[in-house]
């Protein structure tokens, strides 16, 4: 498991395997990330709907994270022990294999969810010089100042936010009974615009990585 100190850099890069270069073209292998854990949540909805629109693009493989899944404890921990490794295993190896991200959050309290806070700093090496996109929902601000916060977050961890978003405000208005929009045109562009900056960074990113690895 590639862990390091929770939420702080390692004093000196890791040595690390030499690796071959991946095809330019190859799948670009991408997380998402369903950070809400509450009970009556409505993220599984946004998650399927997401889910159906990325499994349609050639560029990504897809694998879905659930922080409602696994059960990280808020006290971080330098040496975890084996149960804690156990939730960590459920986690922390797709995000070292990711190329790329997206985060599906709510805003709870002008904020994002405290699960997906945990998620972010119980790793540090798996978020380095990878991109990061967001699909939020929410009330009236659609999740928006949730994002803005995990945009200085990200940073943090050296990766790249794109720039554009998917946004639903009051989202439960939005989908039918079954989980369907009702009225998909504006949030399915949406949704391709931000796919298609997270597939430039992503491949741009891999490709400098394997030429050049990353000095975090």
């Amino acid at each position: 498991m590639d862990l390091t100190t929770p939420g702080t850099a390692p004093e000196t890069a890791p040595e690390t395997a030499p690796q071959s270069a991946p095809e330019s073209t190859a799948p670009l292998k991408l997380a998402v990330v369903l950070s809400s854990n509450r009970e009556g949540r409505f993220g599984p909805v946004i998650a399927d709907w997401f889910l159906s629109r990325a499994a349609g693009r050639e560029d990504f493989t897809v694998e879905l994270i659930d922080l409602a899944d696994a059960d990280l404890p808020t006290a971080l921990s330098y040496s975890p022990g084996p149960a804690v490794s156990v939730e960590l295993a459920k986690v922390s190896p797709t995000l070292a294999d990711a190329d790329a991200f997206v985060v599906l959050t709510p805003e709870y309290n002008h904020s994002f969810p405290a699960a997906l806070k945990n998620l972010i700093d119980w790793h540090y090496t798996q978020w380095q010089a990878k991109p990061v996109g967001f699909v939020s929902y929410g009330g009236i601000s659609g999740g928006l100042r949730a994002v803005e916060q995990l945009r200085q977050v990200f940073a943090e961890m050296h990766a790249v936010t794109v720039r554009d978003t998917v946004s639903f405000h009051h989202a439960g208005a939005h989908f039918d009974g079954e989980g369907r929009h009702k009225d998909p045109a504006a949030c399915d562009a949406a949704a391709k615009t931000m796919l298609d900056q997270l597939a430039w960074w992503g491949h741009a990113l891999r490709n400098a990585k394997y030429s050049h690895p990353y000095a975090g």
